[in-house]
C-alpha cells in the first residue's frame, strides 16, 4: 500500500497544448508529473507490482473544477512511481472536497487491486 498527500493537480483543461497540427502536454502538467515523480520517488516507496486500486480525495482550492478533470493528470503523476503503468488502474474511487481550501492538496492511496464480481459495485 502506498499512501500519499500531494499538491493540488492542474486540471486536464489545461494538460494538453497545441503547436500546430501536433498535441504535447502543457509545461504545467509536466511540471507537475516530474515534482510528483521526484516526491514518491524520495518517499523510498516502492513502486507496486500489477494491477492496483487508486483511491484519492482532492481537496480542492476553489470551488471550481471537475473531479473528472484531476484523474488523468494524477494517473499519469502516479505512473512508473507508484504503479507500472495507468492501464493498470482497475478501480478507481475518488471525492473531491471542500474542507480544507487552505490546505489544497489530494491525498492518494494506492493498493493491490483484489478482484470483486463488478455486479456487486452495482448493489445498492
Amino acid at each position: 500500500m502506498i499512501r500519499l498527500s500531494l499538491p493540488e493537480p492542474p486540471s486536464a483543461n489545461r494538460y494538453w497544448r497545441r503547436a500546430g497540427l501536433h498535441l504535447h502536454r502543457s509545461a504545467e502538467a509536466t511540471a507537475y508529473i516530474e515534482q510528483i515523480k521526484l516526491r514518491v520517488r524520495l518517499t523510498g516507496v516502492r513502486q507496486i507490482a500489477g494491477a492496483v486500486e487508486l483511491r484519492f480525495v482532492w481537496y480542492r482550492k476553489k470551488r471550481i473544477g471537475d473531479l473528472s478533470n484531476r484523474i488523468k493528470v494524477l494517473e499519469d503523476a502516479l505512473q512508473w512511481a507508484a504503479f507500472a503503468d495507468d492501464g493498470k488502474v482497475r478501480r478507481l474511487i475518488c471525492e473531491m472536497s471542500d474542507d480544507q481550501p487552505t490546505r489544497p492538496r489530494v491525498e492518494v492511496l494506492v493498493i493491490p487491486f483484489v478482484a470483486s464480481e463488478p455486479d456487486a459495485l452495482l448493489a445498492a
